[in-house]
């Protein structure tokens, strides 16, 4: 009999059974207008700018599991051409106890005027604290124009929390 084989089949189903299960998560909201926004023309085309943005969010449905989500604030850069904009930033979620969650997202969208007209994102969960810590995940973001200069957003993703560690005797 093979015995590195045995073994190394044993930490497979050992990693395995240690792994939380992936969960489903549909969260919303709405942000405000960015409360800094810089811009400066990229000299090239009349319209085509690079900004730097940062402002605050509130998360109106989606709970993670019995942890109440409270806020969130964003910082992105920006690519914007005629009408279509790209841009690149990190959202941290606050919950109710404090603990966060780390999102970098990839953002394409349109404008019209001058203002956000709607769009798409794609995001990875980073990281996290307290019982977010080590958090893992993905998903993507419908976006659309809001109030005043600001977005609403409806994603869906799935995630993975580390399994708790086992009680020290």
């Amino acid at each position: 009999m093979n015995y590195r084989f045995v073994c190394a089949c044993a930490v497979f189903v050992f990693a395995v059974a240690a792994t939380s299960a992936q969960e489903k998560r549909a969260f919303s909201g709405k942000c405000a207008k960015a409360d800094v926004v810089q811009s400066i023309p990229a000299g090239d085309k009349d319209g085509h700018t690079f900004s730097l943005q940062q402002g605050k969010c509130e998360t109106t449905t989606g709970d993670l599991g019995s942890e109440k989500t409270k806020s969130g604030a964003f910082a992105e850069h920006n690519e914007a051409t005629g009408t279509h904009l790209k841009g690149w930033g990190v959202y941290t979620e606050t919950f109710e106890s404090g603990d966060k969650i780390f999102y970098s997202y990839q953002t394409t969208g349109t404008t019209k005027d001058g203002a956000f007209a709607g769009g798409a994102n794609k995001y990875q969960i980073s990281g996290g604290t307290g019982k977010m810590k080590g958090i893992k995940g993905s998903g993507s973001c419908k976006l659309t124009a809001g109030d005043a200069g600001g977005l609403n957003y409806s994603c869906e993703g799935e995630y993975t929390l580390p399994a708790a560690a086992p009680a020290k005797k």
